[in-house]
């Protein structure tokens, strides 16, 4: 088995709305803000491969929609989806399956491209990921989420006939080596890739339950969370288990820090070590 991180470029989000009820005073000394109150965050996958599989987790935020809509996140940083794959000698055809932790677009906007003026799969040879309870809380959006669930994202992976669901039971296995897990504080039924015995270590894609290492702490909780409590219940719970058994938490926004192991402090569980991926 063989782990690659895949960064797709940097963006800006409002930190106010990334840390909740944290005030200012204190967020800013983690992500210091722009004079629009906007931080930089990381879109951040995972190329696995495990076995004869090579399993792309989320997509970032793709390139196709229009400059008005891309006006918003500013955009920034060398590094896209296509470039990462090819500094470790792969092309987004060699992609078996897209496992998409969630249907937000900053996570499955690259999942579909314009092709001679039609949508259509970027990852051609690949089977696509979800689980049917998320599907259906993506297609008939609530208020508050719409705008993070587009429809140029989601329907055009179903019209392609490689769309597969994922049962939503703890731990399913995935593949070899592969195990997801299921949190629904941020969104209903979000799946985390649970990567057992490499290199010794378990690690986990932790996705939006703790977007950076400066969401460790118990309380700081995006506003973009749609169920703000059970986040916390879920945030608790994990990384108690995580402490426990000397995880390996894998960021996908922190811009600064891919992994971070856990330790007890005067404070709670805080971070212990960060380190690349290819480090550990």
């Amino acid at each position: 088995m063989e782990l690659y991180s895949i960064n797709t470029g940097l963006f800006k989000l409002d930190g106010g709305a990334m840390f909740g009820v944290v005030p200012k005073s204190i967020w800013n000394k983690l992500n210091p803000a722009d004079e629009n109150n906007l931080c930089t965050w990381a879109m951040r996958c995972l190329l696995i491969r495990d076995g004869d599989r090579l399993i792309l987790v989320d997509t970032g935020i793709g390139d196709k929609q229009d400059a008005k809509f891309f006006s918003h996140y500013y955009l920034h940083g060398e590094d896209t989806l296509d470039r990462s794959l090819a500094r470790y000698g792969f092309h987004r055809n060699d992609i078996t399956d897209v496992l998409l932790t969630h249907l937000h677009f900053d996570h499955v906007g690259g999942a579909i491209v314009i092709e001679k003026n039609k949508m259509a799969p970027a990852f051609k040879n690949a089977v696509y990921w979800s689980n049917e309870q998320h599907w259906q809380w993506a297609i008939k959006p609530n208020d508050r989420e719409k705008a993070s669930f587009l429809k140029e994202n989601i329907q055009p992976i179903r019209d392609s006939g490689k769309l597969k669901f994922i049962e939503v039971i703890e731990d399913i296995p995935f593949s070899e080596h592969v195990s997801i897990r299921f949190v629904n504080g941020h969104t209903h039924a979000m799946m985390l890739p649970q990567i057992n015995n490499y290199k010794g270590k378990t690690l986990v894609y932790v996705a939006d339950l703790l977007p950076s290492v400066g969401h460790i702490p118990i309380p700081y909780v995006m506003s973009y969370d749609m169920f703000p409590l059970t986040t916390l219940r879920e945030k608790k719970a994990f990384l108690q288990e995580a402490l426990q058994n000397n995880f390996v938490l894998f960021f996908e926004h922190d811009p600064l820090y891919e992994c971070c192991t856990l330790h007890m402090t005067d404070r709670g569980i805080r971070m212990k070590e960060v380190f690349k991926l290819e480090s550990l």
